[in-house]
């Protein structure tokens, strides 16, 4: 008896993302504007933009419920006449810079454009304080 009210409970609360994934897709998910331009602008815009489900595909190239939402917000933006630098802002604000595969120098982001500089700079003392030493004991031999 426990086992079938614990079961049913699981059951219950697995209903809402079973319903999340049988929503029928938004209008411009999967359809692309009528205009090449736009279609182009959009495109282009989802290319640079990261599935947030999948983590390693952008959502033009995901079929993530996820993605496609956001494929269709892109497009439906698009068509109202905002720019895409507009909506790759209304996302960022929305989602966090983690969206876009070309963050911006930010307060948040900032240490991504600085650590690869610190390392390589720390990488080439060292190589050059040994090498250096090479050389000092090689003339010191001879």
């Amino acid at each position: 008896m426990i086992r079938a009210l614990a079961a049913l409970l699981l059951a219950l609360l697995a209903l809402p993302a079973l319903a999340q994934d049988t929503m029928p897709p938004a209008p411009y998910a999967y359809n692309q504007l009528d205009d090449p331009r736009l279609e182009a602008d959009a495109s282009a815009l989802m290319h640079t933009l990261r599935c947030l489900k999948c983590q390693s595909q952008s959502i033009a190239d995901s079929d993530a419920p996820m993605a496609g939402d956001m494929r269709h917000q892109v497009r439906a933006r698009i068509l109202a006449g905002e720019s895409p630098e507009q909506i790759r802002s209304w996302l960022i604000e929305r989602y966090g810079d983690y969206v876009s595969y070309e963050p911006e120098v930010s307060s948040t982001t900032w240490p991504l454009f600085a650590v690869p500089v610190l390392v390589i700079l720390l990488v080439g003392g060292v190589l050059a304080r040994r090498l250096g030493k090479r050389r000092d004991d090689a003339g010191e031999r001879t």
